[in-house]
């Protein structure tokens, strides 16, 4: 894999994960049949920004529940923007067809705590509804809350190592760049693409 694609920082990472938080969550236990999720999660970070934490939540009827609580290790893949790029985005019909993507994939030791369970809801919804008009809240749902809440069990999964390929076109040249950026016709790529091809 070409090193520019492994070029990014914590503020990268950051992004990553802020705009796309459903990852997949996956047991790494020896010898056991691999068991894993779809989770929303989100990101713990240190004074320089770097990544240390995610924090989540599961049903506690998942079996990726069982599997974590004998052993710990996790892997984490979170996936970003994708998508084909044509030669006919490049302008050049001797150009190879490929596909641009971004993917972080997170070792982690996983821990599940009934009093972060809570903490965990709370920290995902507010997450996820800040930037609503009138963001939702738990009281929203009174008595049900305690209810529903009580299914699942919260998670902090402590970063152990994070590997990420930021596939985004930092290989082509300036005018083949240029072109796709301006023929591409998905906006989210091409803004991904802006972001690392300043």
């Amino acid at each position: 894999m070409n090193e520019l694609f492994a070029a990014y920082g914590p503020q990268d990472v950051r992004f990553l994960i802020e705009q796309y938080p459903l990852a997949w969550v996956q047991s790494c236990a020896d010898g056991d049949e691999v068991q894993s999720a779809l989770l929303p999660l989100v990101g713990e970070y240190d004074e320089q920004g770097k990544l240390v934490a995610l924090i989540g939540h599961m049903a506690r009827h998942n079996p990726l529940h069982d599997a974590l609580r004998g052993d710990h290790r996790a892997s984490i893949l979170f996936t970003g923007p994708q998508g084909y790029v044509s030669p006919e985005h490049a302008g050049l019909r001797d150009w190879a067809p490929t596909w641009n993507y971004v993917q972080l994939r997170v070792a982690a030791d996983l821990h599940f705590d009934d009093a972060l369970t809570g903490p965990a809801l709370e920290i995902l919804i507010d997450e996820m509804e800040r930037a609503r008009a009138v963001p939702w809240s738990k009281e929203e749902l009174g008595e049900r809350y305690s209810r529903l809440a009580g299914a699942i069990i919260g998670f902090r999964a402590e970063i152990r190592s994070c590997a990420g390929i930021f596939k985004l076109g930092q290989d082509e040249r300036p005018e083949v760049l240029a072109h796709i950026l301006a023929s591409h016709p998905d906006p989210v790529m091409v803004e991904w693409m802006h972001r690392f091809n300043p």
